[in-house]
């Protein structure tokens, strides 16, 4: 099983935001193996690894997985040590042809392809997050947007 996590980089956590991550991966995951794919940037991505980091370490099952959308000299020289420290594995997904400043979005749809639950935080239509919540819709994915609890695509 695979979940990934994507949402706006300018996201601010309520207190309850964090059980409900925890519930949902409860409820959704268990006990079973599951790959958790992260993007590792902005305030949405900070709070994921927060929360399944804290999931890990009741389920020994699940692994975190940083998916990295850069796979240049300066970027490994500059950020990787610090993935391979906080992550269990570090993906590269076959994106090299695409526009470096398109990277993001590329890696963000490779994510949302390979999950079987997608975990967002959407509040806005315009953004790389909204753009890889409408990929989820048009692939059928199961969506939990944590910004609009009640209503979830599952």
């Amino acid at each position: 099983m695979i979940v990934t996590f994507c949402g706006h980089a300018h996201f601010h956590e309520a207190q309850e935001d964090e059980q409900k991550i925890i519930a949902f991966l409860e409820g959704k995951v268990g006990d079973q193996p599951a790959d958790i794919y992260l993007g590792g940037y902005g305030g949405f991505d900070g709070f994921a690894y927060r929360c399944c980091k804290k999931y890990k370490e009741t389920h020994p099952k699940v692994a975190l997985v940083f998916v990295t959308p850069y796979l240049t000299v300066g970027y490994q020289k500059n950020h990787m040590d610090e993935w391979r420290t906080r992550y269990d594995s570090i993906i590269y997904p076959e994106i090299e042809g695409k526009p470096k400043r398109f990277a993001i979005t590329y890696r963000n749809k490779y994510m949302v392809e390979k999950a079987d639950f997608v975990v967002v935080y959407i509040t806005h239509d315009w953004g790389g997050a909204y753009t890889a919540y409408k990929h989820a819709k048009r692939k059928g994915k199961k969506i939990f947007n944590l910004a609009d609890f009640e209503k979830q695509d599952l």
